[in-house]
């Protein structure tokens, strides 16, 4: 009697999940849904962290510029001396040539905070001018902290809230599930090796924007809008989603008795939020467009380095920077972005389901980094997101994009001497992929899959039969395998010195096509099987 009693009030705490109507804090959620095993996975995503921390970071030893790890203490010594409104200001103290600020003001509030950490236990790796270049070991020590520190409070709990709500709603009962799901979204071999190895602060961005989907899928639509603009206002990549995020509310708007009201009490959210962090720099134009300037860098070109997009990709054969002007570049990018955009967000906004949200995020996302302007190989972690918050639905994609998403990588990580934890990780990732008590692990059709998809069973096998035929996908793994080697082993003809980097940049451009034109017919399938009922009360 007591175990049925206890069926019984697990059943009504998921249909008030369901039914977005689940007042207790995150915090509480999370509280409640920690399971022994889901703290041990934490502690041991944190503990590979530290591992990789021990590793070099981006232009060590390299002066004059150094890399990412310089450029991200220098913020953190321009915002702990100078006062807000300099920030973004060249002057004869803040030379915006020498890693000037350009990430939005959050990135400059949360640089301050952490200056403060490191002026007190190492006053001289912030000190002004002084620092540029500060590498010791104490300072090594104290920056890595921080990244750490970020993960924990923001990535960490963010992470698990999403994990726990999904599982709840998906209804499976099963612990292995969630397990293994956590696993996937926190030992995310790309975001540690980016962050901890690299050294950057995406933990924050993507946490914050985790944070956001989770609050939408609980039907907590303002919480979500305040969240979304924080991550927008830590790094303007978190713009990737901006398209997924705009369709889905709005469409849920336009299904409400009240449209206009909701519509309003979105975008005051937003301009609220924004008001408040941008607050010391709305006292004048002047200061405001300076911020701008910073935010947009249309100077660097329309590509920089070897990235697998369409741009860098198409320049072998269509040299965009010598035959177009950057006006002109801007404008055919905004297009195509758009363009591209389009069919995921007119699926959301006439149809908008907390599944197809999260193909939305994962589509405007891969959009944006095939089309948009100044993309970077970093930029493969956002779409990477939304496909691993996916996991249970899509785990045979999610191994094959990441293996592409990692195989991109590889240039940037191979310059900042990241190779040993590269093949540590990613070996890591495959063994609990494959964990025997996981999704992954088990032959047969997880039962997690929802009767929305056994519906679309066939018509998303035949896509998926063309889309990933096994002899294309088992071609182009042993082409990656073999040009690991390659790469790391030979060095290319004098007269074509970045041969291997334009091959690996083909292979997973071609790759991520593939999965944009995928998951955009997996978005639209969804639409036949979904009724305007559905789509409030569940979230498959």
């Amino acid at each position: 009697m007591k175990k049925k009693g206890e069926m019984k009030k697990v059943k009504k705490v998921k249909d008030k999940v369901h039914d977005g109507e689940h007042d207790d804090p995150w915090w509480w959620l999370i509280l409640n849904g920690i399971k022994p095993s889901f703290l041990c996975i934490s502690i041991f995503a944190l503990l590979v962290r530290f591992a990789v921390g021990l590793h070099p970071y981006s232009g060590a030893n390299t002066p004059p510029k150094f890399g990412d790890y310089e450029a991200q203490r220098h913020w953190m010594e321009i915002t702990l001396n100078l006062p807000p409104k300099d920030w973004y200001r060249n002057s004869s103290v803040n030379d915006l040539s020498y890693w000037g600020l350009d990430y939005p003001p959050l990135t400059a509030y949360q640089s301050y905070i952490h200056g403060v950490f490191l002026k007190t236990f190492d006053p001289d790796s912030v000190a002004l001018f002084t620092s540029r270049g500060y590498e010791s070991y104490i300072g090594n020590l104290l920056m890595r902290w921080t990244v750490l520190s970020s993960d924990v409070l923001i990535f960490f709990p963010a992470a698990l809230y999403f994990v726990f709500l999904y599982s709840i709603r998906l209804g499976t009962g099963r612990n292995s599930d969630v397990a293994w799901h956590i696993s996937m979204v926190l030992l995310n071999p790309c975001l540690i090796l980016i962050d901890h190895g690299h050294f950057q602060y995406n933990c924050i961005s993507l946490g914050l924007t985790m944070a956001a989907i989770a609050a939408a899928l609980s039907q907590k639509d303002l919480v979500a809008s305040v969240l979304y603009c924080l991550a927008l206002n830590h790094k303007q990549m978190s713009a990737y989603f901006a398209p997924a995020f705009f369709s889905y509310l709005l469409g849920k708007c336009l299904k409400n008795k009240n449209p206009l009201v909701e519509v309003t009490k979105l975008g005051l959210m937003v301009i609220g939020t924004f008001a408040v962090v941008w607050w010391p720099y709305l006292q004048s134009k002047e200061a405001a467009l300076a911020v701008l300037s910073r935010l947009a860098p249309f100077e660097r070109g329309i590509y920089e380095d070897y990235v697998a997009n369409f741009w860098c990709t198409s320049s072998v054969l269509v040299k965009w920077k010598k035959l177009y002007t950057t006006q002109s570049l801007r404008i055919f990018s905004l297009t195509a972005t758009l363009l591209t955009c389009l069919p995921s967000m007119v699926q959301q906004v006439h149809a908008p389901s907390s599944k197809g949200f999260l193909y939305a995020l994962l589509n405007s996302s891969f959009s944006f980094y095939l089309f948009s302007y100044q993309v970077h190989e970093k930029s493969i972690l956002l779409p990477l997101l939304p496909l691993t918050l996916l996991a249970l639905e899509e785990r045979r994609l999610l191994l094959w994009l990441t293996h592409f998403a990692m195989f991109s990588l590889l240039p940037l990580l191979h310059r900042d001497k990241l190779i040993l934890p590269y093949m540590a990780l990613y070996s890591l990732f495959i063994v609990v992929y494959f964990a025997p008590g996981g999704p992954g692990g088990r032959c047969n059709e997880s039962k997690t899959l929802d009767h929305s998809q056994k519906k679309t069973g066939r018509g998303m096998e035949f896509i998926s039969f063309i889309t990933f035929h096994p002899l294309l996908m088992g071609f182009l793994g042993l082409c990656s395998l073999i040009l690991h080697v390659i790469y790391l082993t030979m060095h290319p003809p004098n007269s074509y010195p970045f041969l291997f980097e334009a091959v690996i940049m083909l292979i997973c451009f071609s790759q991520f096509v593939l999965f944009t034109l995928y998951f955009n017919s997996k978005q639209w399938m969804l639409s036949k099987h979904l009724t305007s009922k559905d789509n409030q009360k569940k979230l498959i």
